[in-house]
């Protein structure tokens, strides 16, 4: 299977636990990859769409008959066991991530997780450290657009964890170590906000939320 560029990144941050779950499965490339790897022994894989479930559950018909994959037709984890060590949640918003993390009746915070925001990274990210979760990848990468990955684990004991302002609008990596992809979309973005200001049609709210923005992310390239 030829997976795109964004999923060999999200599946090169797996790690191998005994239970692992892919919500908003899709296609059910995560879950695939995942058996087909040795990286986890037995796996949920669940989406809100009955078509997307469908066709991951045509994917991975052998492993559904094996006993070692379960479809869960449904919303964030609902029918996922709060004892499922991994999970993956890719291709949603922050906030909507948040919303699954925080429900109040199914909601949990996995031993290990990977999550890929589709926007509202920094919810989410003031979520994780704020609720016992410990970030440890944090970055931008480029796959045709730009997408954050979050990745990390429960935290143990005393640890603690400190994001400044920044890193919690930006990413903890991407103010350290400026990748190339972070880059690109921080100029593509300062781009973007120079045509708004240039335009003459905002209003002065949003020319001054503009103007803050600008800063904010010339700060975060420096």
């Amino acid at each position: 299977m030829g997976y795109s560029k964004r999923l060999k990144i999200l599946f090169s941050h797996l790690k191998r636990a005994d239970t692992f779950a892919d919500v908003g499965c899709d296609h059910g490339y995560a879950t695939e990859y995942a058996l087909k790897n040795g990286l986890c022994k037995t796996a949920v894989f669940s989406d809100i769409s009955k078509g997307s479930l469908q066709k991951a559950e045509r994917l991975l018909k052998d492993y559904v008959e094996q006993k070692v994959a379960t479809p869960v037709l449904g919303d964030g984890f609902f029918g996922v066991p709060k004892t499922v060590e991994q999970v993956l949640i890719a291709g949603m918003g922050g906030s909507e991530i948040v919303g699954i993390l925080s429900d109040e009746k199914y909601g949990f915070l996995p031993e290990l997780f990977v999550f890929q925001p589709m926007k509202d990274s920094e919810k989410l990210r003031k979520y994780l450290l704020e609720n016992g979760g410990y970030i440890e990848r944090d970055y931008t990468f480029e796959d045709g657009k730009y997408y954050d990955v979050i990745c990390g684990r429960k935290r143990r004991g005393e640890e603690k964890q400190e994001y400044s302002a920044l890193e919690l609008e930006f990413g903890k990596e991407n103010i350290a170590l400026k990748p190339e992809a972070f880059q690109k979309r921080m100029k593509k973005l300062l781009a973007d906000i120079d045509g708004y200001l240039q335009n003459g049609k905002v209003s002065r709210e949003s020319q001054e939320e503009l103007l803050s923005r600008k800063r904010r992310i010339s700060e975060a390239l420096q």
